[in-house]
């Protein structure tokens, strides 16, 4: 008996050191094609763009060419979804945000996944903080003068934003939360309907990415009176953040992440995290992310998930106090 025993055991220990080595040498030959990565989002958009910048630089380095897949709908949920059902071996991936990732699991009755569990966090690599904009058409120039008027005609001043539950959205509401103020949120179908309507002074106010009102502050049509990070904004040094305007306990920021299909080989999650850390610190990319209005940084595949599990709380408590409808 005791021989039997020693010869499973070695059995045993051979099947591990071949899978081992199996998902080692995988690791090593990976990618031996090209990778497609999922955008839920449309081609054009600020996350859009972004993510290519990066992925050009990650193709360069790895010899491989990686696709984009612009899957747009629900929010960013069906790109995500579909990614989610990928096979896991590091050929589709997806870039996914806040929204699909955290928001949405409030916003929606049901997502068709879990991003914790069908999910593999590669890394978080953009920060894109919102900025507090209003039309020239309004007599107010500083966020102090925003809140006073807010306060002075509740209900009345209109902000815009690409969709119910979109980041733009969530600032707002999250503005009114902190400032006590009360406003009027106005979807539209997409950004350039919203522009036109800033400029003409009809939806004279909103919490939108520099992209997205990059035109109108350019024109002086619209003007940024703070932006909602921690820090000033590499793109626009001269607009202050919330704090230096004055409030305190608000910030509010889209953010892009690299993410797998659960279950994808350490390896190959070890393999992409390198390859997206040297993308965002290569000089040239990052200038061109800052350009884009999004701050570049880098977090490790567990400081994504601690990060993802914190903004699902956030935003949770967020739109419930809101009253935002489930979709």
């Amino acid at each position: 008996m005791p021989s039997n025993i020693a010869l499973c055991l070695v059995r045993l220990l051979s099947f591990v050191a071949c899978c081992l080595s199996s998902v080692m040498c995988y690791g090593q030959s990976y990618p031996t094609h090209a990778i497609q990565v999922i955008v839920p989002f449309a081609g054009g958009s600020a996350s859009d763009v972004i993510t290519r910048v990066v992925l050009e630089r990650m193709g360069d380095a790895m010899g491989r060419r990686f696709i984009v897949d612009n899957r747009p709908g629900a929010g960013g949920n069906t790109g995500t979804a579909a990614a989610a059902r990928a096979e896991p071996e590091g050929y589709t991936l997806v870039m996914s945000t806040s929204g699909p990732l955290a928001a949405n699991r409030t916003l929606y009755q049901d997502l068709g996944y879990d991003p914790e569990k069908d999910l593999a966090p590669i890394g978080l690599f953009a920060m894109i903080p919102n900025i507090i904009v209003v039309s020239t058409k309004l007599p107010i120039t500083s966020l102090g003068e925003f809140i006073a008027y807010a306060k002075e005609h509740p209900g009345e001043l209109r902000y815009g934003s690409v969709g119910i539950g979109s980041s733009q959205h969530l600032a707002g509401a999250y503005f009114e939360q902190v400032t006590g103020t009360t406003m009027t949120h106005v979807p539209y179908r997409n950004i350039a309907q919203y522009v036109t309507d800033l400029i003409a002074g009809t939806v004279p106010t909103g919490f939108q990415f520099l992209p997205n009102v990059s035109g109108p502050l350019a024109t002086g049509d619209a003007r940024a009176l703070a932006v909602t990070s921690a820090s000033r904004m590499q793109a626009l040094p001269q607009v202050p953040t919330v704090v230096e305007a004055g409030l305190k306990g608000y910030e509010s920021s889209g953010w892009l992440a690299l993410l797998a299909p659960a279950d994808t080989p350490a390896p190959i999650i070890d393999t992409l995290h390198q390859q997206l850390a040297a993308a965002i610190a290569d000089p040239a990319v990052r200038a061109r992310v800052i350009e884009l209005g999004a701050e570049p940084v880098i977090s490790t595949p567990d400081e994504l998930a601690k990060f993802i599990r914190s903004e699902t709380v956030k935003w949770r408590d967020i739109i419930v106090t809101a009253g935002v409808r489930q979709l």
